[in-house]
């Protein structure tokens, strides 16, 4: 049977949290399942592709650590410059607000 990525979550939620727990193993102590799902998403499966049930398997029990680790510099890039510009507007905003 060929589904979506999305449509096959719940049934590969065990296998998300294995290998969530393996990356917490490897130092990556804050990995969870969603985490995983969501780095497979990002870099692998780019979309909502069309795959049978051992392909989505097989995809996250192969996700290295190096794909996570990448997945998690830019997300933390991405944080930093979002918390950026919003102290940036905050900071804006306060200095107009005692103008």
């Amino acid at each position: 049977m060929i589904r979506t990525v999305n449509e096959w979550k719940a049934e590969v939620e065990p296998a998300l949290k294995s290998k969530a727990t393996e990356l917490r193993l490897m130092g990556y102590h804050n990995a969870t399942g969603g985490d995983v799902w969501k780095c497979l998403k990002k870099k692998v499966w780019k979309g909502d592709p069309q795959v049978r049930l051992y392909e989505v398997v097989q995809d996250i029990f192969r996700l290295s650590s190096n794909i996570y680790m990448s997945y998690l510099t830019v997300n933390a890039q991405q944080d930093d410059n979002l918390a950026a510009s919003i102290a940036a507007l905050t900071e804006n905003g306060q200095a107009e607000m005692h103008e």
